[in-house]
C-alpha cells in the first residue's frame, strides 16, 4: 500500500474540474484508490462523494493506493497533486 500525504495549495481549493480530472487518472490503474480529510473516506471514484468532503485550501488530505500497479498509480496521482493542486 502506497499512502499520499498532501496539503491544497490552491486557494480555490478542490473544486469540481480538478475533482474530475482527478477521477479520470485515478480510472488509468487497477489499484484501489481512496482519499480521506479528518477521517472520511471514499473511493477515488465517486465525484460526489469526494465534492462532500469540502477539502479546501490548506486541507490536509491522505490518499491511499493499493493494488497490483500502485507504485505507478502513487506516483502519477502525486505528480497531479503538485502540479494542479
Amino acid at each position: 500500500m502506497q499512502i499520499i500525504n498532501y496539503t491544497i495549495k490552491d486557494k480555490i481549493g478542490f473544486h469540481a474540474r480538478p475533482i474530475g480530472e482527478l477521477i479520470k487518472k485515478a480510472k488509468e490503474f487497477n489499484s484501489v484508490i481512496t482519499i480521506s480529510k479528518n477521517g472520511n473516506k471514499t473511493g477515488l471514484g465517486n465525484f460526489f462523494a469526494i465534492l462532500k468532503l469540502n477539502i479546501k485550501f490548506e486541507d490536509e488530505i491522505e490518499i491511499t493506493v493499493d493494488g497490483s500497479d500502485e507504485v505507478e498509480a502513487a506516483a502519477a496521482i502525486k505528480a497531479f497533486l503538485e502540479e494542479r493542486l
